[in-house]
């Protein structure tokens, strides 16, 4: 059976080529980026919500997903820690990842933490109480060697487009975060915000929100597909993914891609691989490109296809 994703590749080939000729009629096509002499430009790593299915179901364990990964020529991990819940402060488990990771050399990147509380609740105590239980994955993280954790900027106030309701979330999610991230300091872990829906999902609320943050620790975690504020009865809000992560770049410490993005209008459409590189090249990022897709039983096929045009452009944009 043909494996569904497999003409994604060859389209971005095409594209690719043409574009390459574009350029090379430039004198320094790249010296619009801000790139210095950084070979490969980015990294690639997988985040492990790509094969989920797998890992509920019992086909795949968390702590075989790093030799998974390898295996499918990945050597970067972004854990979830949804797969390893009740282990953020079990050393002998962590120790077991870390075995397996420094054995076959693989670099532990980053943890995404969900289900831990709102960070932008409406009482200060609920606030405090999600900082608190994110502490041991702050601690975990360092543990593990990972440079960061990614929390969720969900707040108790639903989502409006009228500016003075969105600055009160703004608020709210900004006085939950301080906190975490004066703790996250002390164990040199960054704490970042993924755009995941509702006001975290509007590039501008989310940047703004992080710099009223005002914490060297608090950074962006831009996912290309993750723009959808709210989709109720087939209606979608969307905002531009191409605006959305050139906004959030500046506090960007990773990045997620999925294949698609969206505009201001709700429609989805096939990522644009070029654009939406050099765009974040272009803000001087050189860190892991974090691959979160993986196609219903075609987890692994599909990664492997994303992983080759990654592969592509880092030779290209190299």
């Amino acid at each position: 059976m043909k494996n569904p994703a497999s003409s994604q590749r060859r389209d971005f080939l095409k594209k690719a080529g043409l574009a390459s000729m574009a350029l090379g009629l430039l004198s320094n096509p790249f010296d619009l980026l801000a790139r210095g002499n950084v070979n490969p430009p980015f990294k690639v790593s997988l985040a492990e919500w790509s094969v989920n299915r797998l890992i509920f179901s019992g086909k795949l364990d968390h702590l075989d997903f790093p030799l998974e990964s390898k295996k499918h020529g990945i050597l970067a991990v972004e854990y979830v820690n949804q797969f390893f819940m009740d282990k953020a402060q079990d050393k002998a488990y962590l120790g077991e990842m870390n075995t397996r990771c420094q054995n076959e050399g693989i670099e532990q990147v980053l943890i995404m933490c969900d289900r831990e509380g709102m960070l932008g609740a409406k009482s200060e105590s609920d606030r405090l109480e999600t900082v608190e239980n994110h502490k041991k994955w702050v601690e975990a993280a360092q543990f593990l060697g990972c440079h960061s954790i990614r929390i969720n900027a969900y707040t108790e106030i639903p989502w409006s487009a009228d500016p003075q309701v969105a600055a009160e979330a703004m608020k709210l999610c900004a006085n939950g975060m301080r906190p975490l991230c004066e703790f996250a300091d002390d164990y040199g872990i960054d704490v970042l915000i993924e755009n995941h829906g509702g006001y975290s999902s509007d590039g501008k609320w989310l940047s703004d929100m992080l710099k009223m943050v005002d914490h060297p620790r608090a950074g962006s975690l831009p996912d290309f597909g993750n723009f959808v504020i709210q989709s109720k009865e087939g209606n979608v809000i969307s905002y531009d993914s191409y605006r959305g992560v050139d906004e959030l770049m500046p506090l960007a410490k990773g990045v997620s891609l999925k294949p698609y993005v969206y505009d201001d209008a709700g429609n989805q459409s096939p990522l644009d691989y070029e654009r939406m590189l050099l765009l974040v090249l272009s803000h001087g990022y050189h860190g892991h490109v974090g691959i979160e897709h993986g196609d219903r039983d075609w987890e692994w096929e599909s990664i492997v296809e994303i992983r080759e045009i990654l592969e592509d452009l880092q030779k290209q944009l190299g």
